[in-house]
């Protein structure tokens, strides 16, 4: 059966970004290295169109993540481009070869028409986050749908119970602020831990969230 899933990296502290988050540094300060532990690996240079790399206890973490993902969803300022109505020339942070491969839902106040990069489509979401949800989960068919964050998005998918599996990358960093995950949600949200897994640089923590 297919699932909803959300996996980040995130500090020991809670933060998915860095304080001050900006078009120039849009991970915040420090943030950068909460994704130290994946840009190093075969697995994540492959698919990102790079070649070498190492393989370790992460390997087959990273290798899960990609796998059987048929859509995507992230927010706004995950897809980047300012607030506000938006700039037709900005398509996101990754170039004419996005590393999504799948259809790929925006949440945004503002309407835009879809944008369609190599073989990912951006398509602009006006309407909420159910609305993301259900045509996520349609173009996904029997595949998963990934929610790619930020935490924001997350926490909303988390609050509304239609996120199925949690994965977080703790990462042994301290930002002391920015973007936090697991804010203001209720204590009666069930998360079952399902593995953990250390590696170099991080653990990985898989929890089911008990409907």
């Amino acid at each position: 059966m297919s699932k909803v899933r959300a996996d980040i990296s995130v500090s020991v502290d809670g933060y998915v970004a860095g304080p001050n988050q900006s078009l120039e540094n849009p991970l915040g300060e420090g943030g950068e290295g909460l994704h130290d532990w994946a840009v190093g690996l075969a697995a994540w240079r492959g698919a990102h169109g790079m070649e070498g790399g190492e393989v370790n206890a992460s390997t087959q973490v990273m290798d899960e993540r990609q796998a059987n993902v048929g859509a995507g969803i992230m927010g706004r300022n995950m897809f980047g481009g300012g607030t506000g109505p938006w700039e037709e020339s900005w398509t996101g942070w990754w170039g004419e070869d996005p590393p999504f491969h799948v259809p790929t839902f925006v949440l945004t106040h503002h309407p835009r028409k879809p944008v369609t990069l190599s073989d990912t489509t951006f398509v602009f979401v006006t309407d909420g986050i159910k609305s993301a949800y259900d045509q996520a989960r349609e173009a996904a068919g029997d595949k998963d749908v990934m929610i790619h964050g930020g935490a924001h998005t997350i926490n909303q998918y988390l609050a509304a119970g239609l996120l199925d599996e949690l994965e977080l990358h703790v990462v042994p960093v301290i930002l002391g602020g920015g973007a936090r995950l697991l804010d203001n949600l209720s204590p009666q949200l069930n998360l079952e831990q399902v593995r953990v897994v250390e590696a170099p640089g991080v653990t990985h923590l898989k929890y089911r969230v008990a409907k």
